[in-house]
């Protein structure tokens, strides 16, 4: 019997795929058919800074506000009025979402500043949920910002909510850290991060640079996200060094029942391989399983560039 079974934040799974947020999120139906369909988990879709902080009415106003001067502007910007549930639409969502799965139900706030609305972590804990997933976006518009600088707001903003959750904490933050093995350090837990558009396969190879890389370094589990298509590319993550490996573009492109080919494949190559577990093959491709990480990553660049054959173009 393969055992798929693995850990991530504490929580026990029965396998390493975990949906990841997405509009799918958003309907209780769709969240039981992913537990049916093979997910061990599910990631709610995110609760925004921008919604708990001001009123509907305001934020409308604000989003608004000139917009009606060129047509075109219109399409700039989002109908609040129709998106997600609001804050306490979302805490009765959680709670909903956690009496129809046996399934982990991890939350999702979306925010950047340290003001009031980190409250709403600890209303989301309380609302049920078995984990909550700190999705931070944060641009950097002031030229003057030094890279430190613009680190240390999500060290601050982690530790802020660190201190009035006991449910685990998972980061989820972008692969562009200039020093990503540093950042991951500082941070308590870690994940790695699509684009907000649909991410496509050819992704994967950035998030499991990174995971190897940082496999063996943290005491945090990892999770990769972002271009994971198939069950070869679940088998990646976790030779990388991801405890789970989440889906939402892939989903969303082929539907949920996803899922259930994905677990399938994955078993078939397990099988074939003589793979028992999938603890087994965790880790088993990360960087600190080489003894000159270095070396090895330069031996490899410079095999993929001596390996490449030019295809003739033909030309009309």
């Amino acid at each position: 019997m393969i055992d798929l079974k693995t850990t991530y934040l504490g929580l026990d799974l029965k396998n390493p795929l975990v949906a990841s947020p997405s509009p799918l999120c958003e309907e209780i139906s769709n969240i039981r058919q992913m537990e049916d369909s093979g997910a061990a988990a599910v990631v709610l879709h995110s609760l925004f800074e921008e919604q708990i902080t001001l009123e509907s009415s305001q934020l409308d106003t604000s989003l608004e506000a000139g917009a009606e001067s060129f047509a075109e502007s219109l399409s700039y910007f989002p109908d609040m009025t129709s998106y997600n549930l609001g804050p306490e639409g979302y805490l009765e969502h959680v709670r909903k979402a956690k009496a129809a799965v046996d399934i982990p139900v991890i939350a999702s706030l979306n925010g950047v500043s340290t003001e009031g609305w980190i409250k709403y972590a600890k209303k989301i804990e309380e609302a049920g949920a078995d984990g909550l997933e700190l999705n931070i976006y944060y641009l950097p518009t002031d030229p003057d910002m030094t890279a430190a600088e613009v680190e240390q707001v999500y060290y601050d903003l982690v530790a802020e909510v660190k201190t009035r959750l006991r449910i685990p904490l998972a980061v989820k933050i972008g692969p562009y850290f200039s020093s990503m093995g540093n950042a991951a350090q500082r941070l308590d837990e870690l994940e790695v991060v699509p684009n907000l558009i649909l991410s496509t396969p050819h992704e994967l190879l950035l998030r499991l640079h990174w995971v190897a890389m940082i496999y063996g370094h943290i005491r945090a589990d990892l999770a990769l996200t972002g271009g994971v298509y198939t069950a070869e590319d679940v088998l990646k993550s976790m030779m990388a060094g991801a405890r789970v490996a989440m889906m939402t573009s892939a989903l969303l492109r082929y539907g949920i029942p996803h899922l259930e080919m994905v677990r399938r494949d994955l078993v078939e190559w397990m099988e074939k391989h003589e793979y028992e577990s999938i603890h087994q093959m965790q880790g088993s491709m990360a960087r600190k399983s080489v003894a000159d990480p270095s070396a090895f990553g330069r031996a490899n660049y410079m095999k993929m560039l001596s390996s490449y054959t030019p295809r003739a173009v033909s030309r009309k």
